[in-house]
């Protein structure tokens, strides 16, 4: 389905707020420019890092597969990054699902950035919790020394039970902090760009962290979690990890409602619920949180994830991320038993595309194909064996060092207000082919295409005009 939705014609007129906005970018090319070249200078180097996976493939633990759809250029991204934090056990994965003009640089930019806030937050929450753990034990250890002795065996057995439940709910509040901050840094950097626009574009993000049989998620938008698991008849089931961020569930509603926000449905998709400004019939969002999207931040849409916790056990097999391109036309159930019959690992994440663009073409002939990515991530025996990544323990140290500039840098400074006067106007353009680019074009998608004209706005429709559905 579209994701956003703009009242202005699709061409900018001379003196048009989109006009307007061409002339403040054209003022600041020479400043973007330079922040293109050391964005893409870091990018580079990024790329590097052994056990990172960005593009088509697979390792030993994941399969991942992205395909272009027929509206324009690919506004998925996805990743895989094992042995993350230099944690031997842990792997980060996650998809993201751009959409206005410039979703696609926003859904890279997030994919590249959002990992290392994480780490960084991570690094320092955990440094803090054995500074205060060491005190605890420090002036606790001896208080009752002589009960120590007193304890039975089964009284030992509960307190390893209790200390177990306890390092699992501390893991997840670790991680939950560190979400939560990595997300607001991330969405307040990206206002301060200067080369890529996020008015009125931004990105949906479902991520996870599996830290041995911990798995924390967040989620921001309407991409989605499943996992396959067996159940007490060994028979393969789907369960779904996260909520569709949609503007119609009811504590979404509400907020946007009390924040002066509109959320109502075109009549020509009438399943399709959108997020409007109070006195404008623009941009029609179609999910109640995500980065970017900041013409909309004032009335109720906002980047906190909503974060969630599972503790694995064996009968967990597999893991499926994947944007809205795979949701609209394939069940939960129909999703882990197309991965679960899949010839091998290495191609679950095809097989999974490959279905999803013949079920599009099936269920909405007239429709143009939407982007599709995935991630699979397998939880069995196997998925222990992190051999595919070689130590990384150097590299993230230096990427966790340049984060934790980027954050003091970005906190610091002051951030300049939205103008309400931007559109979000989309101007037809030639479509692209849907063979899949590989890193170089990635880098040069990342640059701002001001001068050519662009017609993927994903999730975007022009209120009052035909909006059909993917």
């Amino acid at each position: 389905m579209g994701s956003c939705l703009s009242s202005d014609s699709r061409s900018p007129h001379p003196g048009s707020p989109a006009s307007a906005i061409r002339k403040r970018k054209n003022s600041k090319k020479r400043s973007g420019s330079r922040n293109s070249s050391f964005d893409l200078h870091k990018e580079e180097l990024l790329h590097r890092i052994p056990g990172r996976m960005f593009l088509n493939g697979s390792s030993e633990v994941a399969s991942l597969f992205s395909q272009q759809g027929k509206k324009g250029t690919n506004q998925d991204a996805m990743i895989v990054w094992e042995n993350f934090g230099s944690r031997e056990d842990t792997v980060f994965c996650g998809v993201f699902d751009g959409h206005g003009p410039f979703g696609h640089m926003v859904a890279k930019r997030v994919r590249d950035a959002l990992p290392l806030k994480l780490s960084t937050h991570w690094e320092v929450n955990i440094k803090s919790e054995d500074v205060l753990r060491e005190i605890s034990l420090n002036t606790g250890s001896s208080l009752y020394p002589e009960d120590a002795v007193l304890i039975s065996a089964e009284e030992s057995r509960l307190s390893i039970d209790v200390e177990e439940t306890e390092k699992h709910l501390e893991v997840f509040q670790t991680l939950k902090e560190s979400f939560l901050k990595a997300y607001k840094v991330m969405d307040r950097e990206l206002r301060s760009y200067t080369n890529i626009d996020c008015f009125c574009s931004g990105t949906t993000s479902v991520t996870l962290v599996k830290q041995g049989e911990n798995l924390v998620i967040g989620n921001v938008g309407d991409s989605r979690a499943v996992l396959g698991t067996r159940g007490e008849d060994d028979s393969l089931t789907a369960v779904q990890l996260t909520v569709d961020l949609k503007p119609d569930l009811p504590a979404e509603f509400e907020r946007i409602r009390k924040c002066k926000g509109r959320v109502f449905s075109l009549q020509d998709e009438p399943d399709v619920a959108r997020v409007w400004m109070p006195n404008s019939n623009s941009p029609g969002l179609a999910m109640a949180r995500a980065f970017g999207d900041f013409c909309l931040k004032d009335f109720g849409v906002i980047s906190v994830p909503e974060i969630s916790y599972r503790r694995l056990s064996e009968k967990d097999e597999f893991i499926v991320l994947a944007t809205d391109g795979i949701w609209d036309v394939l069940s939960n159930d129909e999703v882990v038993n197309i991965v679960d019959s899949a010839s091998s690992r290495s191609s679950a994440a095809r097989s999974l595309v490959e279905e999803a663009v013949r079920a599009w073409k099936i269920t909405y002939p007239t429709s143009k194909v939407d982007d599709c990515a995935v991630v699979c991530l397998f939880l069995d025996s196997n998925s222990n064996n992190f051999s595919t990544a070689s130590s990384t323990e150097d590299n993230d140290k230096t990427f966790v060092s340049m984060e934790m500039t980027e954050v003091s840098n970005n906190t610091g400074g002051a951030l300049s207000p939205p103008a309400l006067n931007r559109s979000c106007t989309v101007r037809e353009g030639e479509e692209i082919s849907a063979v899949s680019n590989e890193e170089a074009s990635e880098q040069d998608e990342l640059l701002p295409k001001t001068e050519k004209e662009w017609s993927a706005l994903d999730r975007v429709a022009v209120g009052g005009s035909k909006s059909k559905k993917k």
